[in-house]
């Protein structure tokens, strides 16, 4: 396997996920539907089916959102390993797809993560009534503007910033009342959006305290191993090798925000000039170049952009093994 010190992959969170996702690559590659079979069997229903046929309302709760995007994670990232092995210089997830980057850095068990995100999500989904949490996004502002509004906009509930994506983005979360306040308030500071997003869970904020407490015992139950390749947490933006860390930082990443912009600034003081996000979609991408214009990114979901990222990597000599690309002509 190849290394690169300038490549980083990503993968992304709830949000990215939409009926027919990596339809033309379930077609074309085995690895794919044979990825999708993993997972439906460890959970009892056919998650491909899911994902390309819906129904969407179910595709977009919770529970099952977060099996049906990390299996199209690592759908993503086996096709393009088995057609030119590579090893980027670090990875990361952006929530629930930092459990992608630990499945593809060798640090979880597939079948395992899972299982793992499935229960993760019904906890999440449980610990809130429904109604009673929001979560909402903010352009305009910038991290400190948003912190003190949330301050102001709680009158003693929960709101707080809950991922930080980009550059003046900032997602906030908490009780439905209190997102509201505080999305008013930003429009008065001179927000040039505020609006309420369609979620049913708010994610990272106090309110998942509860999940995340009952959610340490699964995660205790479960192997973890160092990851082989560099991987950035969400919570604090650090590398961790010793297994009940990592159990620790993601029982924290329920109620604790996303850092999205400080790992990416991480990845570009550290000479990552390329970053490949896999997955079913290109929100990750997008919020890249808000933060790191320098960087060039690709997402990769269907037949055009993995043969973009392939050809990509065989011009870049010190980044890949050449060698290693001999399936290119077949695509």
């Amino acid at each position: 396997m190849a290394f690169s010190k300038s490549l980083a992959f990503v993968f992304p969170g709830q949000g990215s996920q939409h009926l027919g996702m990596l339809a033309e690559l379930s077609a074309s590659y085995s690895i794919v539907r044979e990825t999708f079979q993993q997972a439906s069997d460890a959970l009892g229903y056919d998650v491909l089916n899911l994902s390309l046929e819906g129904p969407e309302e179910l595709l977009n709760k919770t529970a099952y959102t977060q099996p049906a995007l990390l299996t199209a994670g690592v759908a993503v990232y086996r096709v393009l390993e088995s057609l030119m092995p590579i090893h980027p210089a670090m990875m990361a997830g952006h929530s629930l797809g930092e459990y992608t980057a630990l499945v593809c850095a060798g640090s979880l068990d597939f079948v395992d993560a899972v299982r793992l995100v499935s229960e993760r999500g019904q906890l999440m989904q449980s610990a809130v009534l429904d109604g009673v949490g929001a979560m909402g996004a903010i352009i305009g502002l910038d991290n400190e503007q948003v912190a003190l509004l949330c301050d102001e906009a709680a009158q003693g509930e929960v709101v707080s910033p809950a991922n930080i994506n980009a550059i003046g983005q900032v997602v906030v979360s908490g009780h439905r009342h209190a997102v509201e306040r505080t999305l008013v308030l930003a429009k008065e500071s001179g927000a040039k959006i505020a609006k309420l997003i369609p979620v049913s869970v708010p994610s990272h904020c106090a309110l998942m305290k509860p999940a995340a407490e009952k959610f340490i015992a699964s995660l205790t139950r479960t192997k973890f191993r160092p990851p082989n390749c560099p991987l950035y947490h969400n919570v604090d933006v650090q590398m961790h090798s010793d297994p009940e860390k990592i159990r620790q930082v993601l029982a924290a990443q329920l109620y604790r925000p996303v850092q999205w912009v400080e790992t990416i600034q991480v990845f570009a003081q550290k000479g990552v000039r390329v970053i490949f996000e896999l997955g079913p979609n290109n929100v990750l991408t997008g919020l890249i170049k808000r933060i790191d214009k320098r960087i060039d990114t690709l997402a990769i979901y269907d037949e055009k952009t993995l043969r973009q990222a392939l050809y990509s990597a065989q011009s870049q000599s010190e980044v890949f093994d050449i060698s290693s690309a001999n399936h290119l002509d077949s695509l």
